[in-house]
């Protein structure tokens, strides 16, 4: 359970908010598979009543890459708190593991059951498309958080970050770390993690930059958000490059498994790690030295706007057209950027001096 005078105080640093109460998650044999062949989704001709209510009883089913990460359950956990702020019923459902295409047949069960919104952090991109196809042809709102998927599976991404952002803010806090000189690597989640692609093209492209002509990038390792998988990987890195000067590990499990098997091992202090993570999981490795800082944005506060821009689209607030507005009970008013985008803010840097002031 948190306290509200670190939130508050968070809320100066980088616009995040209080979390709630905790949720729990179904797994893979909780749910039927539908064969039927997907729909095309339906063009949007209402236009919207920025004015209109929202509506009571609205049901919304958060769908993560997979169930028991604590990423995710903190992002439900307020997206479900959202939900019943404005009267509605929220609930998470997804797979045990995360794979391409382990959310599909959840998709489809979500469907049957009439929900009035789905939230999803993709796990692939593309393999979701034709399900949340099918899912909008029926009225249902979709969407994404966290990770997107292609624009046509979806109504709005709530996008935790700028991409841009995270992914050069990462290089830069590492550079600073090793003096801007030194073998790196990368341990992501899975290979088609969108999100996590598209954060590793930008730090490709910060290290093409003049200013780091002296860092070279040369393994992207993939622990599939699996922590011994992630464990192991950075294990591997460490065998393979035993002058690495760094690792960026832009995944909570990751960050946490790489930050493990450093912290009792030789490399201690001497292999830099940065990445995304939580304060909570890290704030033992910030202290012993392990990891000198890290970013993130508020996860709770990631579900929670996805909560709130869910019933928007399905009280006819908002379309998903550049523009529109809409009300996230307390973290204000947001607009829909281009292509359907609305953006949570800033990631914050958490580190020794800091660390102690968040508990999420």
């Amino acid at each position: 359970m948190t306290t509200r005078t670190p939130w508050r105080r968070m809320a100066l640093v980088a616009g995040l908010a209080l979390m709630a109460t905790a949720c729990g998650g179904t797994t893979k044999s909780d749910v039927a598979q539908q064969t039927s062949a997907p729909a095309a989704a339906p063009a949007s001709s209402a236009a919207a009543d920025p004015n209109a209510p929202i509506k009571q009883g609205l049901r919304i089913a958060f769908l993560p890459k997979q169930v028991n990460n604590p990423y995710f359950t903190t992002a439900n956990t307020q997206g479900i708190a959202a939900t019943e702020e404005f009267g509605g019923e929220g609930k998470e459902v997804g797979p045990s593991e995360a794979s391409a295409s382990s959310q599909v047949s959840y998709i489809n069960t979500l469907i049957q059951q009439k929900q009035d919104a789905i939230v999803i952090s993709a796990n692939d991109p593309n393999a979701v498309v034709p399900a949340l196809k099918q899912a909008r042809a029926a009225g249902i709102k979709v969407v994404s958080y966290d990770s997107d998927t292609a624009p046509e599976g979806r109504d709005i991404f709530v996008n935790q970050a700028s991409a841009e952002d995270l992914g050069r803010t990462q290089v830069q806090l590492l550079a600073e770390q090793i003096g801007r000189k030194g073998k790196i690597a990368i341990l992501s989640a899975t290979p088609n993690a969108t999100n996590q692609n598209t954060w590793i093209d930008f730090m490709k492209d910060e290290l093409g930059k003049p200013e780091y002509k002296d860092m070279e990038l040369v393994k992207i390792a993939y622990g599939n958000d699996d922590d011994q998988k992630s464990f192991t990987e950075t294990q591997g890195l460490l065998r393979s490059y035993p002058d690495l000067a760094g690792i960026i590990s832009p995944t909570t499990v990751g960050i946490a498994a790489a930050a493990r098997y450093l912290s009792d091992s030789p490399h201690k202090g001497k292999v830099k790690l940065t990445g995304l993570g939580t304060p909570n999981q890290l704030r033992q490795f910030v202290k012993d030295g392990t990891i000198e800082g890290f970013e993130l944005w508020n996860p709770g506060d990631l579900g929670y706007l996805a909560g709130y821009a869910a019933a928007a689209l399905a009280s006819g607030q908002i379309t998903g057209a550049e523009g529109e507005k809409f009300k996230a009970g307390k973290l204000g008013e947001y607009t829909v950027g281009a292509d359907g985008e609305v953006l949570l803010g800033k990631p914050t840097v958490f580190n020794k001096d800091n660390i102690d002031d968040f508990d999420f």
